[in-house]
Formats: C-alpha cells, structure tokens, sequence
C-alpha cells in the first residue's frame, strides 16, 4: 500500500470540515432530543438519554463522513 503524503492545505481542509461538520452534527442531535422530551413532556432523564442516543448516531455520521472526505481529498505524491 503506498504512502500518501497530505499537503498542509489538505490537512487545513480536512480539520476544518471536521470542525465545521461535527459542530452542527452535535448542536442537531441536542436539539433534537431536547425538542422531542419537551414536546412530549417526557422529563429531563428521558431528555438527557434522547440526545445521547442522537449524538452517538451523529458521532457514527462524522466519522462515515470524514471516511469519504480523507478518500476524496486530493494528496500529494
């Protein structure tokens, strides 16, 4: 299996996708679980365990999502 050798911007790109992707992926899967407890009064435990359950789905996203773009991103051989 070759080396690939990321170039500074290609490394810039990639962290900042992360940033940028991971950020909105966990402020909707808070907000989500947060929503659904208090639009069916279900308590603030109840509450709680929705949005972990939503931000260990949105963790599984990024990850498959950051998969891709390290395989699209242009290298430098």
């Amino acid at each position: 299996m070759a080396k690939r050798k990321y170039t500074t911007r290609s490394l810039v790109t990639l962290v900042s996708v992360a940033i940028l992707v991971g950020f909105e992926v966990f402020a909707a899967a808070l907000a989500a679980g947060w929503a659904i407890a208090g639009l069916f009064e279900l308590g603030p435990i109840i509450g709680y365990g929705l949005m972990a359950i939503f931000s260990a789905f949105g963790a599984y996203l990024l990850w498959r999502f950051m998969q891709n773009a390290i395989r699209y991103e242009p290298v430098h051989d």
